[in-house]
């Protein structure tokens, strides 16, 4: 497990180095905060309104929620850039062979960069994840709810990563990994817009991400929604562990 956090560790350092990663850093934090502060003002104008209907929605339902909705639509794009060379760059410089014959599982090479990646956007998450607590000097939040949106945005984005690392291993360009994970990702997120989707129960409704990471932001907690991201992380690692076990019996 040691090798693991290692290349993890190594792969969160390589990120940092490259100016890509404090621009997607920079630009996702000011488009938040941005977003963060007019939905704030706009809860402020409506507030006397508000104060006088019973069961109005409050503060968490009406500036969090949407701040981690629009934390998730922001993965969708970034995520993509920053995942596209964690292989293809590896498969074009010619390094992934050497990186492959190394005493290490492709497990270990796939688990070690899937987690650099994604500690990078726990990173972009936890900053977002702070904007809210400032609220506290003036108002008060419905922690379990912030609680639910956090941790759906958390496995939003890892869903994301998982799905960007496996789409890398496929090609030796990291823009046609970037393009192919973007239009993936796109797919997964509106999959539920289709006429029969709409259906409950319907396998294209369950296949959505959008469909469940929606009750997380409203504050309700399901276990199958948790379940469902999981099984999205696990079924793309697995594949890009295949893949590179491939490349390893091609070597």
């Amino acid at each position: 497990m040691s090798m693991v956090w290692h290349l993890a560790a190594h792969e969160l350092r390589r990120l940092f180095l490259s100016p890509l990663a404090w621009a997607v850093l920079a630009v996702e934090q000011l488009l938040l905060a941005y977003f963060f502060l007019v939905d704030l003002d706009n809860f402020l104008t409506l507030q006397p309104q508000l104060a006088a209907m019973p069961g109005a929605p409050g503060l968490t339902d009406l500036v969090v929620a949407p701040l981690f909705g629009n934390a998730a639509v922001l993965a969708l794009f970034a995520v993509p850039v920053m995942t596209m060379r964690l292989i293809s760059e590896e498969r074009r410089a010619q390094t992934l062979r050497l990186l492959i014959s190394a005493p290490i599982s492709a497990g270990q090479i796939v688990l070690g960069k899937y987690l650099g990646v994604t500690l990078f956007f726990l990173i972009l998450v936890g900053l977002a994840a702070l904007m809210p607590l400032s609220l506290l000097v003036g108002g008060s939040l419905d922690f379990g709810m912030y609680a639910a949106g956090l941790l759906g945005v958390t496995l939003v984005v890892a869903a994301f990563c998982a799905v960007g690392l496996f789409l890398s291993t496929l090609t030796v360009q990291p823009a046609i990994a970037a393009v192919s994970t973007f239009g993936a990702l796109l797919l997964l997120w509106i999959l539920d817009w289709a006429g029969p989707a709409r259906e409950e129960g319907g396998v294209l409704a369950y296949l959505s991400l959008l469909r469940h990471y929606q009750p997380l932001l409203r504050g309700v907690f399901d276990s199958e929604d948790v379940i469902y991201y999981l099984l999205v992380i696990l079924t793309f690692l697995v594949l890009a562990v295949r893949r590179l076990e491939a490349d390893r019996l091609r070597a």
